[in-house]
């Protein structure tokens, strides 16, 4: 897998770029190109910068079978296991089985797909059904190609894969029938009406051999068929985990909303609040202003009123002394 967060200067091996390259979304692809391609430039590796630069961006379905590669290794490497098994197995099977693994890749390919779709959506970009179904082709040709197989191992597809017209076979027919379709359309019979001549009849040891060796291709067809209907219920349950995973997301998401939604109406009734007391502090302050001014012009008045009662009272004991004076007893006459 390649390493997160590694940014240009730092030390950084040219092939965990290219793989974290390659499971980079394909809107990012370039931007991020040309930052590893300087990073590489920027720490003396010329032919690093050069590999990385040469990268070319992936389309929308293969960046998403690259990702499913990287982020479900387990499954990755347990349907690669399931592909090489199935290639070897293919010859030896009949018509039965083939229809019966039909169906089981048919199971697992759409389990897998779906995971792709899943991962793409949680890292921004909803795939079109055109680019499910060519998620699917390249499984498909994973399954059916060893040189797919090993293509999309690397986890740096271009584009999506394309897969062969039939599964190969061991020993197929010369017209490109899988092994097992001879057995299941037999040649028609001769039109001639003379006999044809009577097989050997077979020894007991013939038959023996004959009789184990189908008993060896319904014992590894059946543990085929349950290797990939296990492969399929692994695929469903990690699909059925991710999908509880993001419906529980989904509901934490709304509560820390509704949390968030009350926490800012009860700031903007704080808030409300807040610019109310300012707007009665004010009054008040106002109204304190008021009367002091009051206070001030009332005391100005009573010491006014003080200094008139002072002077009036001087007035009065002056008065009172000068009619003391005119009113004494006079000098009699000489």
């Amino acid at each position: 897998m390649a390493r997160k967060g590694v940014r240009p200067g730092e030390a950084h091996d040219v092939e965990e770029a290219l793989d974290e390259l390659y499971a980079t979304p394909p809107s990012a692809f370039v931007p991020r190109r040309e930052e590893l391609a300087a990073a590489a430039r920027t720490d003396g590796r010329a032919q690093d910068a050069r590999r990385i630069h040469a990268a070319r961006r992936p389309t929308l379905a293969a960046w998403a079978a690259n990702l499913l590669l990287h982020a479900r290794q387990q499954e990755s490497r347990r349907f690669l296991e399931l592909g090489r098994a199935l290639r070897q197995a293919y010859g030896t099977l009949d018509a039965q089985g083939i229809r019966e693994l039909t169906e089981q890749r048919r199971s697992i390919v759409s389990a897998l797909s779906r995971q792709a779709a899943e991962l793409a959506g949680e890292a921004g970009h909803r795939l079109s059904d055109a680019a499910r179904q060519d998620v699917e082709a390249t499984l498909r040709a994973v399954l059916a190609d060893q040189d797919a197989a090993d293509r999309w191992a690397a986890g740096r597809l271009e584009n999506a894969l394309t897969p062969p017209t039939d599964f190969p076979s061991a020993a197929g027919s010369r017209t490109g029938e899988p092994a097992g379709a001879a057995a299941a359309h037999p040649p028609p019979r001769s039109t001639r009406s003379s006999p044809s001549p009577k097989p050997p009849k077979p020894s007991k040891a013939s038959r023996s051999r004959a009789e184990d060796e189908l008993a060896e291709r319904r014992r590894r067809r059946q543990e085929q068929a349950d290797e990939a209907r296990r492969a399929a219920e692994a695929a469903d349950r990690r699909l059925g985990e991710l999908r509880a995973e993001h419906a529980n997301a989904e509901t934490d998401l709304r509560r820390a909303q509704d949390r968030e939604d009350r926490a800012r109406e009860r700031q903007a009734t704080a808030e409300r609040r807040l610019r109310q007391a300012e707007q009665d502090l004010r009054h008040r302050d106002e109204d304190l202003g008021r009367a002091d001014q009051a206070r001030q012009e009332a005391e100005r008045g009573r010491r006014a009123a003080a200094d008139a009662v002072s002077r009036a009272e001087q007035e009065a004991r002056d008065a009172e002394r000068k009619v003391r004076r005119l009113t004494g007893p006079s000098s009699g006459p000489g």
